[in-house]
């Protein structure tokens, strides 16, 4: 009896700001990146940790000089917030649900720039049948989507994808390959017979997921295979402003070759070596099987997914 009076009394009292912390402590893997997540100072972060672990009387992060492992007890209470996560942030979409029937909201977060046949067409055809549908569309890095549907928020993500993420499916929407580029203003512009081993030196724009454990790995493999050893003079999650930095002359870097073809013809891009391309990354259809999906939800990422088996993939960049 006693016993149980001690779980109400958590129950009761736990606070959720506390379990939302160190839900974000543990995706970040540490206090520091945590706090600048949360807008809060490590010391606060640090001690919701503390008043967390002492409320539930276990050890959750062992951390020390060098150290930060999740404990045994952590990955539970990790895996059990995540799903309370999930369920709070779409409350809403389920009430209204009750009262909307095939009329919802669809939330799809997308990586910056993306460019497919498939979606406009979907996206036309699907409000012509549905025109009650209300849809928002957050442009945000692959690795922010990857997380926000392993919680359970959004219907669907378009990005980037390394390797499978745990919980989530997937299809390929496009494949795409990155070409090399200059701005006007760089004294390659313009010039013929060039090689890769000319632009070695040459400084450099990027994305700022151009790392070997990154969502566009492909590009660092390839720069560290050339010996590209230039300077990383500038770097964005956002493949406007890449595309930005690279016209305004700050460097030469890459972009998908669909998305520089227009400024290629315009004279505001000139491709570099080398001509066949500089490495393929695919953008994916995710979601999460999870999550609770409204009939929206549900209707639109049905016909997206036949869509998909049914135009080719070499017919789904915009030509």
């Amino acid at each position: 009896m006693a016993q149980q009076r001690e779980l109400d009394k958590l129950g009761n009292q736990l606070d959720w700001n506390l379990l939302r912390t160190f839900m974000v402590i543990v995706q970040e893997g540490s206090i520091t990146a945590a706090a600048n997540r949360l807008f809060l100072t490590q010391p606060a972060v640090s001690l919701a940790l503390k008043r967390l672990e002492a409320r539930l009387g276990r050890e959750l992060v062992e951390r020390g000089q060098g150290r930060f492992r999740v404990t045994e007890a952590g990955e539970t209470i990790y895996r059990e917030v995540v799903d309370i996560y999930g369920t709070i942030s779409r409350f809403g979409i389920l009430v209204r649900e009750i009262h909307e029937e095939i009329s919802g909201h669809v939330r799809i977060f997308m990586t910056s720039r993306i460019q497919t046949v498939l979606l406009d067409r979907v996206l036309t055809e699907f409000h012509a049948r549905y025109p009650k549908v209300t849809f928002r569309i957050d442009v945000i890095p692959s690795t922010d989507i990857h997380i926000a549907l392993q919680q359970k928020i959004g219907t669907l993500g378009i990005c980037l994808m390394r390797e499978p993420i745990p919980g989530l499916r997937s299809e390929v929407l496009i494949h795409q390959t990155y070409h090399l580029y200059c701005g006007r203003g760089h004294r390659f512009y313009g010039s013929e017979g060039l090689d890769v081993a000319d632009l070695r030196k040459e400084d450099f724009v990027s994305f700022t997921t151009d790392q070997i454990d990154g969502t566009l790995s492909p590009l660092a493999v390839f720069r560290a295979r050339e010996g590209f050893g230039g300077r990383i003079v500038g770097a964005s999650a956002n493949l406007e402003e890449v595309r930005r930095m690279i016209v305004c002359g700050l460097g030469l870097g890459p972009l998908p070759e669909h998305i520089a073809a227009r400024d290629v013809a315009d004279g505001e891009l000139w491709e570099l070596p080398p001509y066949e391309g500089v490495a393929p990354v695919d953008v994916h259809l995710i979601w999460n099987p999870q999550s609770k999906f409204n009939r929206a939800e549900i209707a639109f990422r049905e016909m997206l997914l036949a869509e998909i088996r049914d135009l080719p993939v070499d017919r789904r960049l915009p030509t």
